[in-house]
């Protein structure tokens, strides 16, 4: 417990990337041109999914909900980065809470998606005569419906043990958005139970999602190595490989991130490392589906021109 004569901290410091004047405003031009590119692309790319025909079957489905998700991603966390350069680098205890919940939410949410989304490849080059029988719109939903509840479940236990926690002596975060470790190293109260709860539930994440992962690539390895047809072997590669370079992506920066952040310059290359999954993914994933893909192509093609038809 605190010391009842400590103050208790009502507001933390967010040190951002960089104290340097000059590139505070070249930060503060370029993540805006960021985050007006993924919006308007996220919200490009949903429209354009749900206005098209030639897009509604389960792969364009999961791609709406990854795009939404990365929408909301960049909207927890870039527009309050771009706040603090202009007013301050202030944030709010409960603000910071709230704003760590909510990144808690997506990207767990996030994680089960991907694992959703290469067991759709699975179904798709292991078993496609049966994909449409097996991929029905509302078995389509069920894992969705699942990575959002998992997702907010995860956050809201995150929460509880934050709430735990006592805040009475520094304020200051080396980094740009509430990062929970750090909040750890912050608290003058006892952290061992919402460090056990992080671990846990961090562990129980990202083993799920690996092995659904590794084992849907592996039966789809096995797939392609056993076709002899070299135009369907091109075939099967065409439809998994951006869906491994996102997967490949996404967990390969957030793993480098946090494998252990003790020292200094651990924490620094932690934070660059984070501007990657949190602020440069979400439009580095629509570049790279719609960049290898033909049929979003298309139909971003057909809609553009019946608007100018028009």
């Amino acid at each position: 417990m605190a010391d009842g004569n400590a103050s208790v901290i009502t507001k933390f410091i967010l040190l951002g990337l960089t104290d340097n004047p000059e590139l505070t405003t070249v930060f503060f031009v370029l993540f805006l041109l960021i985050y007006l590119s993924t919006v308007v692309a996220n919200v490009w790319v949903i429209a354009i999914i749900l206005a098209s025909a030639q897009v509604h079957s389960p792969k364009y489905f999961f791609l709406c909900q990854l795009a939404f998700l990365d929408f909301c991603y960049s909207s927890v966390l870039i527009p309050k980065m771009l706040v603090n350069y202009l007013a301050g680098q202030v944030i709010s205890c409960h603000g910071c809470l709230l704003q760590y919940s909510f990144v808690s939410t997506f990207l767990t949410t996030e994680c089960f998606l991907l694992a959703a989304m290469v067991y759709d490849c699975y179904v798709a080059i292991c078993h496609p005569l049966h994909y449409k029988g097996l991929m029905t719109p509302m078995l389509c939903v069920h894992p969705v419906t699942a990575s959002y509840l998992l997702g907010c479940a995860t956050s809201l236990t995150h929460l509880s043990g934050l709430l735990r926690l006592s805040f009475c002596g520094p304020n200051v975060i080396n980094h740009y958005f509430c990062n929970m470790s750090l909040l750890f190293q912050l608290s003058c109260s006892d952290t061992l139970y919402s460090k056990v709860l992080l671990t846990v539930l961090s562990g129980v994440t990202s083993v799920t999602t690996f092995l659904i992962v590794v084992s849907s690539y592996l039966g789809i390895l096995l797939t392609i190595l056993k076709t002899h047809s070299e135009r369907n072997r091109h075939k099967a590669f065409s439809t998994c490989a951006s869906h491994l370079m996102v997967v490949t992506l996404f967990y390969g920066t957030v793993i480098f991130t946090y494998l252990g952040t003790s020292s200094s310059y651990q924490q620094e290359r932690a934070k660059i490392l984070s501007v990657f999954y949190t602020l440069l993914l979400p439009i580095l994933n629509l570049l790279i589906y719609n960049v290898r893909n033909t049929e979003a192509k298309v139909a971003m093609t057909t809609i553009m021109r019946k608007i100018l038809a028009q």
